[in-house]
């Protein structure tokens, strides 16, 4: 119990001395030393009422009354005790801040990426810490330039916000806190997330020096004196957006709606052929509605589905496969996307919710395309379900743990009623825990120590993103001051000769060899500087040009040689690399062809009257289960290679949905299914004679017994 008591002692004596203190007419942290200091990182609300003042003194007294045991860590560190007490810190921060108002942009930016860089040099250590088991002298001198390196925006803030950039000369304190600043967000971004994201910036800095006019002295005033740096849009996304469904997505995983999932999934999949591949489609998708994270989706349902495929005879490959690819999905289905579909939103100068309703279809399709692939090739290879006796009955599991898709419709509903992304997840956030104290299977979850593992839970996830946006500001700034995006756009247009199909094949390829071994967030920020521009210029519209990025950066994860979610699903599969890799690019290949249905008919984002997307969405959804039953070799029974081809070509045929085309996939798949239907009962007829021919012995032995 090292600590508890002291803290829990301490908070509640400033609780106390606060109540007290706006009681006889303070204002809210006045009565400190510092207080000014703590009131400028709040947010300046006009017409401030006392009950508003409480709020962060209430929240600071619950936990020091309720949550505070769970921080006893038995023989912590002091560095295990301060990343606690930080991540708890930053939660309860952002919680705040999101009901009651944003700060000035600046230093809300750099608040949130300040405690994001201490926070991970605490959580990732260098390698001599790790050996020690402690944080080392290294990690607290990149704490201690962190600190000091956005501690210098806020003292001179005023500077900051009235100097005119890239004009003014930049002073000798400029050079060593920016210098300070970028080194620290690549080391943090390298500890996080590897090496590849920190690579990737710095080559475009090198760019930047080697190869255009621009000077040192330019591309440090934009990447650290401006918002159009490292606290560009990006990081605003992070600290505004991601925080709170990350919190969210800790509240409602921690209790226990994962669960719900599995056994909903279980329920309705998992008898059938290939059950336990179905469930992972099933439980993925569902899960994605709260993560948004492929990896997390991977590390979270597959430590189940994973043993349930190679349980019942798949290959791990292959059950490795599923997983990833199902896992992907997860950043594209609404209404809990990825961060990359917040930062779509900046971008188009939309709502959150425009964002989802546009992405719903192409979601959807490329689920159905999954769960088609899964269900061909379980056919294929004679694969069953799971027994009957084991699985939970659907209408036990609703009523059991139904009530826990409430934060979810909480979620949705609120969105629906036209309040704004951040507000939404307070409420759904809010929902969690009294959701879950409603029935009595879910009731011992409602517990201050699962409160206070999943606040400091969602600090620590919210790390991935938060350094991946603050290196993506990094390139962004690059890109917009270089001028890089124009010669991009130039290229892809020359390479094209203005032929739209080759200019989206050259995109493609270009969205997965950039988001290779980086995030969704950063990989989609990327390729909207260099991509976007060029689609747009050939005559695609905004909407459809950002989805297909957007499609790609998450696809690119699981697009070899570097797909993360693979690398995840095999280390908990077993198997081979390439093979896991091979077997995902197959079953996700389906899925490729989505983003060009949404580029050839914007009726998928429903950017059309309703009659045209019910159309769109028909057509899409023949066009991805011809490629899936081309590609795996079954429709109704196995398919010859004649017929294989076939239905991919009815499926291209379908990806420019209209008249003509839509007239020519139905009719190529109209005769793979003549076949196919043909074939069976020729295939079925030496069945029945042979079965015949064993009756009549068997009806002549048995008339001597009759008589």
């Amino acid at each position: 119990m090292i600590l508890a008591q002291p803290i829990q002692i301490l908070l509640v004596a400033l609780a106390a001395i606060q109540l007290v203190h706006m009681a006889l007419g303070g204002g809210a942290f006045a009565w400190l030393p510092f207080g000014d200091t703590v009131r400028y990182f709040l947010p300046d609300v006009p017409l401030e009422t006392r009950a508003v003042q409480a709020i962060p003194v209430l929240l600071f007294s619950a936990l020091g009354l309720l949550a505070v045991r769970g921080l006893s860590v038995p023989s912590a560190s002091r560095s295990a005790i301060v990343t606690t007490l930080l991540a708890l810190g930053f939660t309860i921060y952002h919680l705040y801040v999101a009901f009651v108002g944003v700060p000035e942009p600046q230093i809300f930016r750099g608040t949130h990426l300040m405690a994001m860089l201490v926070l991970a040099f605490l959580v990732y250590p260098s390698f001599r810490a790790v050996r020690d088991g402690a944080t080392g002298p290294a990690d607290w001198a990149f704490i201690a330039a962190s600190v000091a390196s956005i501690g210098y925006i806020f003292v001179e803030y005023e500077y900051f916000i009235t100097r005119f950039a890239t004009v003014e000369d930049l002073r000798p304190a400029d050079w060593v806190f920016g210098l300070m600043l970028v080194g620290c967000v690549l080391e943090a971004t390298r500890r996080v997330l590897g090496a590849a994201m920190s690579i990737t910036a710095i080559v475009f800095i090198v760019y930047a020096l080697s190869f255009t006019s621009l000077s040192s002295e330019m591309l440090l005033d934009q990447i650290y004196m401006t918002t159009d740096g490292i606290f560009g849009i990006p990081i605003s996304v992070s600290a505004t957006y991601v925080v709170l469904f990350i919190i969210f997505g800790a509240f409602v995983e921690r209790t226990g709606t994962g669960k719900l999932f599995m056994d909903f999934a279980l329920a309705i999949a998992g008898a059938k052929p290939g059950g336990p591949a179905k469930v992972a489609v099933i439980t993925s998708g569902l899960f994605g509605t709260i993560s948004g994270s492929a990896v997390s989706n991977v590390m979270t349902t597959g430590v189940f589905t994973i043993p349930m495929m190679k349980r019942i005879g798949y290959r791990p490959a292959f059950a490795g496969a599923v997983e990833a690819v199902a896992s992907t999905g997860g950043q594209i289905m609404p209404p809990i996307m990825g961060a990359a579909a917040f930062v779509m939103a900046e971008y188009l100068g939309v709502g959150y919710l425009t964002v989802a309703a546009m992405c719903i279809l192409p979601a959807v399709l490329f689920y159905i395309a999954v769960y088609a692939a899964v269900h061909f090739e379980a056919r294929r290879t004679g694969m069953q379900g799971m027994p009957l006796a084991d699985l939970p009955a659907a209408w036990t599991v609703l009523k059991e743990r139904g009530h826990q898709f409430l934060p979810l419709l909480i979620i949705t509903g609120v969105l629906f009623m036209g309040y704004s992304a951040p507000y939404a997840a307070l409420c759904g956030i809010f929902s969690v825990f009294p959701t879950a104290a409603l029935r009595r299977t879910t009731r011992h979850m409602v517990r201050p120590q699962v409160l206070l593992e999943a606040l400091v839970g969602a600090a620590r996830d919210s790390l991935t993103i938060a350094t991946a946006c603050a290196t993506a500001g990094i390139v962004i700034g690059v890109v917009l001051l270089s001028g890089l995006a124009i010669e991009f756009t130039g290229l892809i247009v020359t390479l094209s000769q203005d032929t739209l199909v080759l200019a989206l094949l050259l995109t493609a390829v270009a969205g997965i060899v950039l988001g290779m071994g980086l995030p969704t967030t950063p990989a989609y920020i990327i390729q909207v500087a260099l991509l976007v521009p060029a689609l747009v210029k050939l005559g695609v519209t905004v909407e459809a040009a950002h989805v297909f990025v957007f499609y790609y950066s998450c696809l690119s994860v699981i697009t070899p040689p570097v797909a993360l979610a693979v690398f995840a699903a095999k280390g908990l599969a077993g198997g081979s690399l390439w093979g896991t890799s091979l077997a995902a690019v197959k079953l996700g290949a389906t899925g490729y062809i989505v983003p060009f249905m949404c580029v050839f008919s914007p009726a998928l984002l429903l950017m059309a009257p309703w009659q045209e997307s019910l159309l769109a969405a028909i057509s899409g959804t023949v066009g991805v289960i011809c490629l899936a039953g081309g590609l795996h070799g079954y429709l109704l029974r196995a398919a010859s290679m004649i017929e294989r081809l076939l239905l991919v070509a009815a499926a291209l045929v379908l990806i420019n949905p209209g008249l003509i085309t839509d007239l020519i996939g139905v009719v190529l798949l109209g005769l793979v299914v003549m076949l196919q239907w043909r074939g069976r009962d020729d295939a079925a007829a030496p069945m029945v004679q042979s079965m015949a021919a064993a009756a009549v012995p068997a009806t002549a032995a048995a008339k001597p017994v009759s008589e």
